[in-house]
């Protein structure tokens, strides 16, 4: 099977930065898009951004020009470079991951358990 394990997160004042990592483990053939959600209390789950295999990358609006997405192909690993940190960016952050567990099979969705970013002062 495969594990996504976040970590990073924690407490941080507004104008603040922070690093996300995640990393996925398991029988994995290759990962194809890796993304970043976050959930705040009585909130949705809402996207954040996007990193495909081969680099692009997509953010929600509320985050662009603070945020960056990136990954290490080699290492299985999505990070996300959270800056200018503000209370509503405050939310448990979730790393999804596209799986593919073989050749020729069609790729699985992956979450990870979570991880708090608490942005206060």
């Amino acid at each position: 099977q495969v594990q996504l394990v976040e970590s990073g997160g924690g407490l941080v004042q507004p104008g603040g930065s922070m690093r996300l990592s995640c990393v996925a483990s398991g029988s994995i053939f290759s990962i194809n898009v890796m993304r970043w959600y976050r959930q705040a209390p009585g909130n949705q789950r809402e996207w954040v951004a996007s990193i495909t295999s081969s680099g692009f990358t997509s953010y929600v609006d509320s985050v662009k020009g603070r945020s960056t997405i990136s990954r290490d192909n080699a290492k299985n690993t999505v990070y996300l470079q959270m800056n200018s940190l503000k209370p509503e960016d405050t939310a448990v952050y979730y790393c999804n991951a596209e799986v593919q567990l073989s050749r020729n099979v069609q790729p699985l969705g992956y979450w990870g358990q979570g991880t708090q970013v608490t942005v206060s002062s």
